[in-house]
């Protein structure tokens, strides 16, 4: 037992001087630390002279064949030559943080436990308080973004969420792309313009220097602040997703209108021979079964306007879909809108609006295909987050459960 638990104790630097078994079952090692400096905790040079001995320390450290486990050890002081007054300084070994009661080595096995998790019932699972786990997690997850981890910024996403079903507490979400991973930027608790544009500009300069492209959806609030601080070298892009929903919901607009009105020309029998027609409308023309085809064919032979609306969805659609140039996508844009404009339909008046007003917005989107994707897979997980613990309200635990959740894996290799 005792050649094991040398074999897989894990901690450096160390020689065991003794190893109890306590009546609960829980393993107590007593260690001695091997090193023979430490760094001044004012001048951090390094220092040899010993002094003292300090506390006894009893630190939790990961089990050993399903028994806990507890280090005993008093960390070597010595005294620094190089200040003034000459300083005492305790010996910090890389396993262990100050004023911590576990091993580092612990603390990310609990860490790991709480990805996808929640603070208590990490606590129930390791014997530890609630307030345990999230002083662990206070150690090692900070409650706002560490600049000083990013080497670049290239597309950054905004984009909103409500943290309580049913009412107007939106909270802004800041993410980006770096290296290919996900990573938060930052939660805000207003999505006025001035609170965005005030964060974005404590991004540090060197980051602003790498940013191209900007992914939001249709808010003013967030096109005309990243175009304040940014300027004209940083690209605003609508995202594809909110213009498609946008001209989708004015087609199921018309096709409840149409609806409502076979309602009242058809029998019941011929009314019935519509039903799925929603879902119909809604499939790409290639994921439409035999029975959508049969249901679309009816329907548009009551309704010519709603074939026509159909027709022009999947045609808007296609455009976004072709690997086209800025320009090219731009001119189809256009060649769209007149033929809309041209025909007797009224449906997508609302959305052309839209489309010329924020047109080079999202005319953006075909010079490489930046979306807002990533924040919208973002906003998922928050959402699990929050039903997950029942709700969160504070931003700065936010921040960490998100960094955690989707960070937590990188950070523990």
């Amino acid at each position: 037992m005792e050649n094991i638990i040398k074999q897989h104790l894990g901690l450096s630097h160390v020689s065991i001087t003794s190893i109890e078994t306590n009546p609960d079952g829980s393993i107590e090692i007593t260690v001695k630390s091997t090193l023979k400096e430490a760094h001044c905790h004012r001048c951090n040079q390094i220092i040899t002279r010993f002094y003292d001995y300090d506390r006894l320390l009893r630190l939790r450290h990961l089990p050993i064949l399903g028994q806990p486990v507890f280090i005993k050890v008093r960390l070597p002081r010595y005294q620094c030559d190089h200040c003034d007054k000459k300083p005492k300084t305790t010996q910090r070994p890389e396993w262990h943080k100050k004023n911590s009661s576990f091993t580092v080595p612990y603390e990310s096995q609990v860490l790991l436990s709480a990805i996808n998790s929640t603070e208590t019932d990490v606590g129930r699972k390791e014997g530890l308080t609630e307030e345990q786990v999230k002083g662990i997690v206070n150690r090692y997850i900070g409650q706002q973004i560490d600049w000083s981890t990013l080497d670049s910024l290239p597309v950054l996403g905004i984009d909103e969420i409500s943290l309580r079903k049913g009412h107007q507490s939106f909270i802004v979400v800041i993410t980006c792309k770096h290296q290919g991973h996900l990573r938060l930027i930052a939660l805000l608790n207003s999505r006025k313009k001035e609170v965005v544009t005030a964060f974005l500009r404590t991004i540090p300069e060197h980051l602003k220097q790498t940013l191209r492209w900007v992914c939001s959806d249709m808010y003013e609030g967030y096109i005309n602040a990243s175009k304040v601080v940014f300027g004209p070298q940083v690209r605003v892009v609508i995202d594809r997703f909110h213009v498609a929903k946008l001209y989708r919901k004015q087609l199921d607009t018309l096709r409840k209108q149409e609806l409502k009105r076979l309602k009242l020309c058809l029998s019941v029998v011929e009314y019935r021979l519509l039903k799925g027609a929603m879902w119909a409308l809604r499939r790409s023309p290639q994921d439409l079964t035999d029975n959508d085809k049969q249901v679309l064919d009816r329907l548009f032979r009551h309704s010519g306007a709603l074939e026509q609306a159909c027709h022009y969805c999947a045609q808007l659609t296609q455009i976004f879909d072709d690997a086209v140039s800025r320009a090219s996508g731009a001119r189809r844009l256009k060649s769209w809108i007149r033929q809309v404009e041209t025909s007797r339909l009224t449906c997508f008046s609302t959305f052309i609006k839209t489309l010329r007003h924020h047109f080079d917005e999202i005319a953006h989107y075909f010079v490489s295909r930046q979306s807002s994707g990533f924040v919208e897979g973002l906003n998922n997980k928050i959402k699990v987050i929050k039903r997950r613990c029942y709700g969160i309200f504070r931003l700065d635990h936010l921040f960490q459960r998100i960094t955690l959740d989707i960070q937590g894996y990188a950070m523990l290799k």
